[in-house]
């Protein structure tokens, strides 16, 4: 919850920033060795899967990876779930018809056909679509990391072909995401303005003022706060907590069923060299 210290205004506490960084460093990881995989005759990765010991030990490591960021991804929802039912907070992420006036606003704008930025919330639309990208994505990454996994089992629903096209699509997206991470947020965040406040957690009114004047107008007014009342609180979280364990539980039993369904991946053929020291 957002709130107002001085010139400095908190916009995330530190367990969103400590998500922020845990689906930072798995996402870099997974996009490191899995373009590595996807390009594997590129001098970079012929390099890195050496110093890392092998394709296989990449491998490893990204199915770590994803692992954590699915963990990740399940977290968000149960945390999500909270500030929905339990503080009822607005859904200040969806996207609406205020977004496509806003994009079309600041387009406006940075050609020179209007005189002012677009006011906007908690979120920008750049924000907005940026998120939903991610949603989208973690979902093709998901089901298509399933049928590449779990090939058996896939194919126990659908023709085998698809799981050629699972990891056609599977490469794709990868590369897609990650030139979606470095045009897209790179500029809107590091370059075009040094936004720092995943880190640090804040941001000042000045900073707000020009980026979010809507959430500041909201926070000095005390509109949007959510629910305040303690005992209400206490009664909704009563009902929330029992059925975010059992979903927890759901989540954690379908992981470890994803990653324990098979062990049917071909171990990569040992080069020729060896083999001939075998013979």
């Amino acid at each position: 919850m957002s709130q107002t210290t001085g010139t400095m205004i908190e916009r995330f506490p530190l367990a969103r920033r400590i998500e922020h960084m845990v689906m930072l460093l798995s996402f870099s990881t997974l996009a490191l060795t899995g373009l590595v995989q996807k390009y594997p005759l590129n001098d970079i990765s012929i390099f890195l899967v050496g110093l890392l010991g092998g394709v296989e030990v990449m491998r490893i490591i990204h199915r770590v990876a994803a692992v954590v960021m699915m963990l990740g991804c399940g977290y968000h929802l149960l945390v999500a779930g909270y500030k929905m039912y339990v503080r009822r907070e607005p859904l200040s992420m969806l996207p609406g018809i205020k977004d496509a006036l806003d994009a079309w606003q600041s387009l406006r704008y940075n050609i020179g056909l209007a005189k002012s930025r677009p006011q906007m919330g908690r979120f920008t639309f750049e924000e907005k679509a940026e998120y939903w990208a991610f949603v989208w994505g973690a979902l093709i990454m998901g089901i298509t990391g399933f049928m590449m996994w779990n090939p058996i089992a896939a194919t126990q629903f659908m023709p085998g072909e698809f799981i050629v096209a699972a990891k056609a699509a599977h490469g794709a997206e990868a590369v897609l995401a990650v030139l979606a991470i470095i045009l897209w947020h790179f500029y809107h965040v590091h370059i075009k303005f040094l936004n720092k406040s995943m880190f640090t957690g804040k941001l000042s009114e000045q900073e707000m003022l020009h980026d979010h004047p809507v959430e500041l107008a909201d926070l000095k007014s005390g509109r949007g706060q959510g629910e305040t009342d303690p005992a209400i609180i206490k009664r909704r979280q009563k009902i929330y907590f029992p059925i975010a364990g059992v979903l927890a539980l759901i989540m954690i039993i379908g992981l470890v069923y994803f990653v324990t369904m098979e062990t049917t991946s071909i171990e990569t053929i040992p080069p020729a060299s060896s083999l001939l020291n075998l013979l």
